[in-house]
């Protein structure tokens, strides 16, 4: 059973993000924040991660490259819901930012469930 790693600050999301995946059949670790996301990155097994691109304290940029230093290979999905307002990145900037981050793909907030598992299933099985 896939393991997957969701790194949110949003409670509501990652709390119905974890039940959705757990339904789906996957194992899932959720974490409030980037310093928690790597911390269990460090000390887990994880098959996948969906990381929020922005999050207080430390965005998923940073996150993602934290990562990457001691697990370079792990798929990974950015979310975002911060899709309004002048200091946000349009959608193919955003798309962009993803992909230079090394994410397979990006998942707007709110996501439809079939997208969420769609997505999963693609970056699992690229990883495979």
């Amino acid at each position: 059973m896939p393991n997957i790693l969701i790194i949110d600050d949003d409670k509501l999301v990652r709390e119905a993000t974890r039940t959705l995946l757990t339904a789906g059949g996957y194992d899932v670790v959720a974490v409030e924040d980037g310093k928690a996301g790597i911390a269990a990155a460090k000390a887990g097994q994880f098959d996948l991660a969906i990381v929020d691109l922005f999050m207080p304290g430390m965005d998923g940029l940073k996150v993602i490259e934290a990562i990457r230093q001691f697990s370079p290979n792990l798929p990974m999905i950015v979310a975002s819901g911060f899709m309004f307002g002048s200091e946000c990145p349009q959608m193919p900037e955003f798309e962009r930012m993803a992909n230079e981050a090394g994410a397979l793909s990006a998942l707007y907030k709110p996501f439809r469930p079939k997208g969420l598992l769609q997505a999963v299933e693609k970056a699992i099985g690229a990883a495979t």
